[in-house]
């Protein structure tokens, strides 16, 4: 993680930002998702957890608004939110204005 300097940056928006990224679980799901956005189903059986493990891990990234959600016919698919994406292909880093944070496989 290293931060760029912002004064601006709202520190209690920071925090909750990497207090929902605090879970070895939450950073996997995140990572996954970098590639393109999933189900709750895809996740789960990506990850092998229990899908109430995940959804409320998704519950968590959602309300700290690091992922969105789609509606497509029944399914829900969820993303890594596109404002904290570098502009890449494959954005390997998520950046929060406040901190960056780089996620490598």
């Amino acid at each position: 993680m290293s931060t760029d300097g912002e004064s601006t940056a709202d520190p209690a928006l920071c925090a909750s930002y990497l207090k929902a990224l605090a879970d070895p679980v939450r950073l996997q799901i995140v990572r996954a998702l970098q590639a393109s956005p999933m189900s709750v189903s895809d996740l789960v059986v990506l990850l092998e957890l229990e899908m109430a493990n995940v959804s409320h891990h998704l519950r968590v990234l959602y309300h700290a608004d690091i992922v969105t959600t789609e509606r497509e016919g029944k399914f829900i698919y969820y993303a890594v939110n596109k404002e904290f994406l570098k502009s890449r292909s494959v954005a390997k880093s998520l950046d929060f204005g406040c901190c960056k944070i780089d996620l490598r496989d």
